[in-house]
């Protein structure tokens, strides 16, 4: 239970004076639900008003507080025209107050002639004369800040009125006790939680109050990961020692890089202790994370237990069965494919399979584990792609087990270390950072979009070869809507020169007519597959050695590796070529550079990280899932090795949550919301 004296920060942002439904929209968009979501969404900057007392020709372009007298109005018949009025300093000087599009009665109410009052506004030259055009405030006293918070905006609300919510929610902030260990708080001189978060709206220059907030958040999160490691090496599973008679059956038609055989050790040992596996393979595109889950699954079934394989996308399932039913072909192993697509007698006797343990391995979507799935002894999930999978979706598959069964989460998207170790701090990890042998390097391109018509010469050249390609749509900007739009336009394009041998898949397409379109392109009767992003991770076409990628330089890195690596799936040369605008940003010239210069997505990671900055860190949100709010990458660096450190002292040394800064910590994780991943993110 959330402790009571956290209640006033969990209460709706309607709960707050002044916030009614046509309010609460636009608090919605930046999402903003509850009064401690407001207090986390932090300014990104300021506006510094300075106090003078006289108007100065060096302060044009600044923004000023000042007392000015009024003189003098000046307005036109024409209701277009603005209201002037004439002001003097206590020195004499002259400045023109502008206003548009309001009666000059309105300018005369707020600034009688011969009245002194406080303005505050950008002071501009207008030919000879100063001017302030729309003064920001005319008050008569003096309740100016001289700094003033800028928030991140959606339509339908100010930043002042933002402020003005603010300072509502910092009423309701109680005094907290302290979670920090004391020496680490004294030797960063930081604030107190209160103190800290009331400053950083306050001034969002306080360099110690961002931090000390940055910090709180990762301390809850490794705290939060730490329990779960823990709860996780006290809970017990089953122990599953293969013998190895199936691996040695097995004919692979290459011999294991180092890296997987290095990783199946890790496996195999992982498997032959009683406390559930959890661990989590990273691959870079194509560095064999499929063999490497076989053999996982193959000592499975050697110990007498089931195997489950769970893939996002119905396509990618039943890419996986196929693969993996050639590499099991001669061996004694039964396997079987369960998607939503599967009714009638197919799916029956896949049930009564699982059910009697007839089939040993089961490979399928969300579809495998439906409350009408039952397995007759499951001990291992592999679960690929796992970044697409809610959390409650994978306690549901533990859940199928007659004890938790042993769960191994890969992923195709290298991860930065920093943000691997503050993710998935509670899963052992594992890397395959080489390449099968034989794997060339896709060669990258980059080329002006002036040069589209060469291109699509080139395209058809290739085409000629019976070989096949992508083109992947730009990102016109942050709508499905355009995204579709230009897919749709380039398609006509490519079809007036290519007719029916071009197909095109985007995100309004229904699932089974996105399928079919990709099942044709897979089968070989599409040439070009013309797509937005919705590409499917996975997607493996050995004939497609060519991707087209328009306004490469609107992608992010990460997202241009994912989509470099549908190409260079089977034998020979692939190549990916980078369209681009004329204008590019350094960060876009930098990005496209190192495609061009290396294939290695974890340093791309890393880079990727490093350009980015403080945006979106590990791409879209997931339900469930620990997120940084106030900790930009920079911070998340810089804090991590405090956080795990003091985290291991809360526990080891000072009693954990039982103890006195246990129950400080405890308050940490419910206000930072990762009391949700305490119970949930055993599932990885």
């Amino acid at each position: 239970m959330r402790p009571d004296i956290l209640n006033p920060l969990f209460a709706e942002v309607t709960s707050l004076k002044g916030v009614g439904p046509s309010l609460a929209r636009p608090l919605e968009r930046l999402r903003i639900a509850r009064v401690i979501d407001l207090l986390f969404h932090l300014p990104t900057g300021w506006i510094d008003r300075l106090p003078r007392d006289e108007l100065m020709q060096g302060d044009v372009g600044r923004t000023i507080v000042i007392t000015l007298t009024a003189r003098e109005y000046r307005s036109s018949s024409s209701p277009r025209a603005p209201t002037r009025v004439q002001a003097t300093d206590a020195h004499g000087n002259y400045v023109s107050l502008t206003f548009f599009g309001g009666s000059s009665g309105w300018a005369k109410k707020l600034f009688p002639i011969g009245k002194a009052k406080r303005v505050s506004g950008k002071l501009e030259q207008y030919g000879e004369q100063l001017q302030m055009v729309h003064p920001e405030q005319i008050e008569d006293g003096d309740g100016f800040r001289e700094r003033e918070a800028i928030y991140p905006l959606s339509e339908g609300i100010t930043s002042k009125r933002i402020a003005a919510l603010v300072a509502q929610a910092l009423a309701r902030v109680p005094v907290l006790p302290e979670w920090i260990e004391p020496s680490l708080k004294a030797k960063h001189d930081w604030p107190d939680w209160h103190d800290a978060i009331a400053r950083v709206h306050a001034n969002p220059a306080d360099a110690k109050a961002r931090a000390r907030l940055a910090y709180d958040e990762v301390f809850a999160n490794q705290l939060a990961l730490s329990i779960v490691r823990a709860d996780t090496r006290r809970r017990r599973g089953r122990a599953l020692a293969g013998d190895g008679r199936l691996r040695d059956l097995l004919r692979l038609p290459y011999s294991p890089t180092g890296a997987q055989s290095r990783t199946v050790r890790e496996i195999e040992g992982d498997l032959a202790q009683s406390a559930p596996m959890l661990r989590l393979l990273q691959g870079d595109v194509g560095a064999g994370k499929t063999l490497v889950a076989l053999m996982a699954l193959l000592i499975a079934v050697e110990a007498g237990a089931q195997g489950a394989m769970l893939a996002p996308t119905e396509i990618l399932a039943r890419q996986h069965y196929d693969s993996l039913r050639r590499l099991l072909a001669g061996l004694p192993v039964e396997i079987a494919v369960l998607t939503g697509r599967d009714k009638g007698r197919a799916r029956e006797a896949t049930l009564m399979g699982l059910a009697d343990g007839s089939i040993d391995l089961l490979v399928g979507t969300h579809a495998i584990f439906q409350e009408a799935v039952g397995y007759k002894d499951l001990g291992l999930v592999v679960v690929d792609e796992q970044h697409r999978f809610g959390v409650a979706q994978r306690l549901l598959l533990q859940d199928k087990g007659r004890v938790p069964p042993h769960v191994l989460a890969m992923t195709a998207t290298p991860i930065p270390r920093t943000l691997t170790l503050a993710r998935y701090g509670e899963m052992d990890q594992s890397q395959l950072d080489e390449m099968p042998p034989g794997r060339e390097p896709i060669e990258t391109r980059v080329m002006s979009e002036e040069r589209t018509d060469e291109v699509v010469n080139a395209l058809g050249r290739h085409l000629s070869e019976g070989k096949q390609a992508y083109w992947v749509c730009p990102l016109v900007e942050e709508s499905e809507t355009s995204d579709l739009q230009a897919a749709e336009a380039r398609a006509e394009t490519l079809v007036s020169r290519f007719g029916a041998r071009v197909g095109l898949v985007h995100g309004r397409m229904k699932p089974a007519e996105k399928d079919a379109v990709m099942a044709r392109f897979s089968a070989g009767e599409l040439g070009v597959l013309v797509a937005t992003t919705v590409i499917e991770v996975g997607v493996d076409v050995p004939n497609a050695t060519l991707i087209v990628i328009e306004h490469a330089d609107r992608f992010g890195l990460a997202q241009l590796h994912q989509l470099r690596g549908r190409v260079g799936r089977g034998g020979g040369k692939s190549v990916c070529l980078l369209l681009r605008g004329s204008a590019l940003s350094e960060t876009a010239r930098a990005r496209l550079a190192l495609m061009r210069e290396t294939n290695d997505g974890f340093r791309i990671a890393e880079e990727d990280l490093r350009l980015r900055g403080g945006g979106e860190l590990l791409g879209t949100r997931q339900s469930g899932e620990a997120v940084f709010r106030l900790a930009t990458p920079e911070l998340l660096g810089e804090l991590l090795p405090s956080a795990t450190d003091d985290t291991r002292l809360l526990i080891d040394r000072d009693g954990g949550l039982a103890g006195a800064r246990g129950q400080a910590a405890r308050v940490a994780l419910y206000l930072f919301d990762r009391d949700q991943g305490v119970q949930l993110l055993r599932s990885g």
